[in-house]
């Protein structure tokens, strides 16, 4: 079993703070998770949470536009920022004796984020282009997006993470710095420290960057409860594609639901490595597919399983979408065997296990752990849930979720394949 050790304690702000020293380490990962994601946003102001993430390297009171990336540069370290639907995370991993400056450059802009006009219109031109890079101008880059639409009716899930054009040049300065104000506090916020120091000179430095740092307000999510998918939604997309594709979108539970790790091994069943079922009947024995992709997405609140496959040439989506109907009826109707069940549940405890030997991703997995559990020791129960699956949950799993009424289907066709009711030859 894993055993990561971990203290947690919470300042008088409200700044909850997660040590886990590794001396067999030679850095150290500063992790900053904030809660909040797309699925906060103002349905009129998407894509705020990701703005965010580039608006946090603008400077702020003691550190210059550019600078945070320099000083780190310099220590000979790295850094980023990540944006889900759920939460928001910075982080930078250092020399271990540099600790310190890491706690710096994240208390400086939790507490004096530099927002002006000039930020706001610089950093939202490089989301805007940042979109038409991945999604607008990409193969099969509106996926997402109209997978989520499809699915949601009411959930901010709904909308994407990069969000609208219009929202974005709408955006003001006054309607960033109130986003700011609201859930960049310490008391939404987790800080996971993980690698190679000392705890007790940690807890001095913590107190000293942020202990300074203002509360914010209580924050109430009463996200709207989406209804079930009253049938089957399919969708046509024409698209700047070589080969057609198949995606098909399954409402599930939240990732604290007992059926995740059913899920989680069912995707690993499914479409995981040349020997998994989708993979090895459509792209290994019949060739109708290019390739075959399935997981259970981590989220908060109810959540999608996704499956997606590219068409060989010469084969349709329909003999696909019929291929993946009739494994999943398979899987659902006739539990795994026991070679195949622990041989899936090895791929995912073998990956988790690897992260946790990167002192970040012990970081990223203890903050995790904490913002959508409320405890930093749920990464220790994992591999126990895993291991506890049987064969006959897993199926169970797939016959409750991966239905064909809980489902939403969307094919991308080439635009110059021709349109709907035309014959077409893939």
């Amino acid at each position: 079993m894993i055993d990561i050790k971990s203290v947690e304690y919470e300042l008088q702000n409200g700044l909850h703070v997660i040590l886990s020293p590794d001396e067999s380490s030679d850095v150290v990962a500063v992790d900053m998770w904030y809660h909040v994601g797309s699925k906060d946003e103002d349905p009129e102001r998407t894509g705020f949470a990701h703005l965010f993430e580039h608006m946090m390297f603008q400077g702020s009171a003691h550190v210059g536009k550019t600078d945070h990336m320099k000083y780190i540069e310099q220590a000979g370290g790295t850094f980023n920022g990540s944006t889900t639907w759920d939460r928001t995370n910075y982080f930078e991993t250092l020399p271990s004796n540099r600790l310190d400056l890491g706690l710096w450059l994240e208390s400086d802009r939790m507490l004096s984020l530099n927002i002006t006009r000039e930020n706001l219109d610089n950093q939202r031109e490089v989301v805007k282009e940042e979109r038409r890079w991945r999604v607008d101008n990409r193969p099969y880059g509106t996926a997402w997006e109209k997978m989520f639409f499809l699915a949601y009716k009411r959930h901010p899930y709904r909308w994407p993470v990069v969000g609208y054009m219009e929202h974005l040049n709408a955006a003001s300065v006054f309607d960033v710095r109130a986003f700011f104000d609201k859930y960049y506090r310490p008391n939404n916020a987790v800080l996971s420290i993980a690698g190679k120091f000392d705890p007790d000179r940690a807890k001095i430095s913590v107190e000293r960057y942020f202990s300074g740092i203002p509360r914010g307000m209580v924050l109430e999510r009463n996200h709207t409860t989406e209804p079930p998918l009253s049938g089957q939604v399919r969708e046509t997309v024409y698209d700047n594609v070589a080969l057609p594709a198949v995606y098909m979108v399954f409402r599930i539970p939240s990732m604290k639901s007992e059926d995740a790790e059913a899920l989680e091994l069912a995707a690993n069943i499914l479409a995981h490595g040349d020997s998994s079922r989708l993979y090895h009947n459509m792209v290994y024995r019949r060739s109708i597919a290019r390739s075959a992709d399935a997981f259970a997405v981590d989220m908060e609140d109810p959540g999608v399983f996704v499956i997606n496959a590219v068409v060989s040439p010469k084969h349709k989506p329909e003999d696909v979408e019929s291929e993946i109907a009739a494994q999943l009826e398979r899987l659902a109707n006739c539990a795994p065997g026991r070679r195949e069940l622990q041989k899936v549940k090895n791929q995912l405890l073998s990956q988790f296990i690897a992260r946790l030997g990167k002192a970040m991703r012990r970081a990223d997995n203890l903050a995790r752990s904490f913002t959508f559990y409320g405890d930093a020791g749920e990464i220790n129960k994992y591999v126990g849930r895993v291991l506890s699956v049987t064969a006959e949950q897993v199926s169970a799993s797939v016959k409750r979720y991966l239905s064909p009424g809980n489902c939403v289907v969307i094919h991308y066709l080439p635009k110059n394949r021709g349109r709907a009711g035309e014959k077409r030859d893939y």
